[in-house]
């Protein structure tokens, strides 16, 4: 059952952000995942968005979402987005 991580993104510290924007693609290339959506506009229909961000990627199961949070080098790339954004991040379940 494919699986999705959704993350909501306020920046803080936009050129730390940025240094994991850059790093991103080398280390998400080495899992089965795509992104699906990466959106610095977001456009609330309805309720209040305090996110500046939106990142919404899929995987073929919820096992492989994990796999790629969980992998030593995403975590030490992933120190940046720390350091750049407050961000929630959610393991949602497709059909």
């Amino acid at each position: 059952m494919a699986a999705y991580i959704l993350a909501q993104l306020r920046f803080k510290d936009v050129a730390a952000y940025r240094r994991y924007l850059a790093a991103f693609p080398a280390v998400f290339a080495r899992f089965d995942g795509r992104v699906l959506i990466a959106d610095e506009a977001p456009e609330p229909l309805e309720g209040d968005l305090n996110q500046d961000k939106v990142v919404l990627l899929e995987f073929p199961d919820a096992e492989e979402a994990r796999r790629f949070t969980n992998d030593p080098e995403y975590r030490a790339v992933a120190a940046d987005r720390v350091q750049g954004a407050d961000t929630v991040v959610t393991l949602l379940k497709g059909r």
